[in-house]
């Protein structure tokens, strides 16, 4: 059931900055995905250095996730007035359409990380810098994307913490909700995210935003993952003390031992409440993703943008996925261990129905379905 909040509620909290405190210091904290969500935010694709072809194959994989999404949550989409009139054509009336305007479509890294105390739920607005900003940004102007997450959580009418100027992504960082973080140190440690800080000044700032007690640093994400690699395309929580993790058996392969390093710091760690975890091996594609002759005319750069060439090869991986109320949907590649990974996820998932998404399309423009979405925790009379 879709529970739209009322004017009322929204206006009563619009415009509400929260300074000199801590999400922490208030009692809230990230919840895990797996736990029962509010909605749901998608941007919708337009820009012409990451969607090839005017993002006409793009837009409609997009439609399809937010479609599929509005039959369990609230769906928002993000639209600017030039794209709002193709976005509406193809989305289902369920979903909300907002218009804020954006440089790119990634809402899981320019929109809100939110917290919780079990009733109500705040935005925290991170400093956003195209992943890397001068040091190795993939684009020059991110003004837009970097308000992302303030003009969202005022539109709907939740407090917000100003985390800036501390870097972050939404993708670089997950949580299990019982007070554990698991980043990735090539992203979290680059010099284009913080250089300024340490990293136990870094995992500070972690705790204390996000509610947390530990915060696990695997040391690699996906093989040529652009955004340094960022720890929702390699792992993710499953389940409290239970993860998956992008694995190859091939030892020739670039990712086997990037993944192997990680599995072996897993195999050492415990989580905040001191529990050993459960690793879940997820294979990547068998056959590499790469980059085509055919791709290549479609895209449009700007000066300074970062530009694809034929044959690289793409960070595919079926962790990627994202956990609705009622799914679980995951990258499909055309490839032969499709079905392996969504045979695994409907094992680790036996309540939400398992969904394989075509998303070659998505994975053009640099990243996934978990990228180009981002949950809202349940809050208010809804919660339990």
């Amino acid at each position: 059931m879709i529970h739209e909040k009322t004017t009322r509620k929204r206006q009563e909290n619009r415009s509400m900055k929260i300074e000199n405190r801590t999400p922490h210091q208030d009692g809230f904290y990230m919840p895990g995905e797996f736990e029962p969500q509010d909605g749901v935010i998608l941007i919708w694709p337009k820009r012409p250095g990451s969607w090839p072809y005017e993002a006409k194959e793009a837009g409609k994989v997009f439609a399809e996730i937010a479609n599929k999404l509005a039959e369990t949550e609230k769906v928002y989409m993000l639209t600017e007035p030039e794209t709002e009139a193709v976005a509406r054509e193809l989305l289902c009336e369920n979903v909300e359409i907002l218009t804020i305007p954006t440089d790119d479509a990634w809402a899981r890294d320019v929109g809100p990380t939110f917290v919780t105390d079990g009733k109500e739920v705040r935005g925290i607005n991170w400093s956003f810098n195209a992943w890397g900003g001068t040091y190795d940004g993939l684009y020059q102007d991110y003004e837009s994307d970097d308000q992302v997450a303030s003009r969202f959580s005022q539109a709907i009418g939740l407090p917000v913490h100003d985390a800036h100027p501390f870097v972050l992504e939404g993708g670089a960082i997950h949580s299990d909700g019982e007070g554990t973080i698991l980043v990735t140190e090539s992203c979290l440690l680059s010099p284009g995210r913080n250089p300024h800080l340490t990293k136990d000044q870094i995992e500070q700032v972690l705790l204390d935003s996000l509610g947390a007690e530990k915060v696990l640093w695997l040391p690699y994400g996906i093989f040529n993952d652009e955004t340094n690699e960022h720890v929702d395309n390699v792992a993710a929580f499953v389940g409290p003390a239970e993860i998956v993790l992008a694995w190859t058996d091939d030892e020739a392969d670039p990712q086997y031992a990037m993944s192997k390093a990680d599995l072996d710091y897993l195999e050492e760690q415990v989580d905040a409440k001191g529990r050993k975890f459960t690793v879940h091996k997820l294979p990547i594609p068998k056959h590499p993703i790469l980059v085509t002759e055919e791709d290549l005319p479609g895209y449009v750069y700007e000066e300074g943008e970062e530009e694809r060439t034929a044959g690289e090869r793409l960070a595919a991986s079926y962790v990627n996925f994202y956990v609705s109320n009622g799914a679980v949907l995951v990258p499909q590649f055309d490839d032969e261990h499709d079905a392996h990974a969504l045979d695994l996820l409907a094992h680790l998932f036996p309540t939400r129905k398992v969904v394989g998404i075509p998303a070659r399309d998505i994975l053009l423009g640099g990243g996934n379905i978990h990228c180009i979405t981002q949950q809202i925790p349940l809050y208010g009379a809804k919660c339990p």
